[in-house]
């Protein structure tokens, strides 16, 4: 099963995510570097867990106060070939996802660079076909189904038929909680995901935590907080 580190933006700097609360998010204060730069953080993070993708959650854009487009273009050049960035930027359709992707492509027009993969997320998605769209153009997107307390986010709902081949199970008041994944949300989308990959997000303390997200069938499962404490 896949760690994969995740980076949160916010204001210029990386951010500790603590249950959603966006409010209360701070600069991160890690185990891992002495600074709170993006860049510097990504770097830290893919050398501690030697993964070859970073997702980003660009909390700027999905709260309506702009997206980083300067600090996502330096990572994907920076972080160069051979690395994934699945991005989260409060997409709401597929052509405010071009939009910002054309963006930062015509930024970094001549090195080797990461790979940019979109991520729709639940909780501002608007267009359930915004998926279909990105998969045609492309983009190979992943779908975030958003969940706090229990309950779904978002105005989509209904069957599963329009979910792609990668699915985030994002439970939203377990992130940075240090209260364990969330594992009957994680198993009820697993019910009706069928063949497809399930990656799951918020909650994972420790190594015993990733062996038991394993167990259930996750093939991936997003890290911060633990990664940063070095608890994992």
């Amino acid at each position: 099963m896949q760690v994969i580190p995740v980076l949160d933006l916010l204001d210029g700097h990386a951010v500790r995510a603590v249950r959603g609360e966006r409010s209360r998010y701070r600069p991160i204060q890690s185990s891992l570097c002495a600074t709170s730069e993006p860049l510097e953080v990504a770097r830290a993070l893919l050398a501690a867990t030697g993964a070859c993708t970073l997702y980003v959650a660009d909390l700027g854009a999905i709260l309506g106060r702009g997206a980083h487009i300067d600090t996502l273009a330096s990572l994907r050049e920076a972080l160069g070939d051979g690395v994934a960035i699945w991005l989260d930027a409060g997409f709401r359709d597929f052509a405010s996802m071009r939009v910002l992707f054309e963006r930062i492509v015509n930024m970094t027009p001549c090195a080797p660079a990461a790979t940019l993969v979109p991520v729709f997320g639940t909780e501002t998605l608007l267009d359930a076909g915004a998926i279909g769209e990105a998969s045609v153009a492309g983009y190979e997107p992943i779908l975030s189904l958003d969940f706090r307390g229990g309950r779904a986010l978002g105005a989509l709902n209904g069957d599963s038929a329009w979910w792609p081949s990668r699915v985030l199970v994002m439970t939203l008041d377990h992130v940075g909680a240090k209260a364990g994944p969330d594992l009957d949300t994680f198993d009820a989308v697993r019910a009706l995901a069928g063949d497809r990959s399930l990656i799951g997000a918020g909650g994972v303390r420790d190594r015993d935590d990733l062996t038991q997200v394993g167990l259930r069938g996750a093939h991936g499962w997003l890290v911060a907080s633990a990664i940063h404490d070095r608890t994992v």
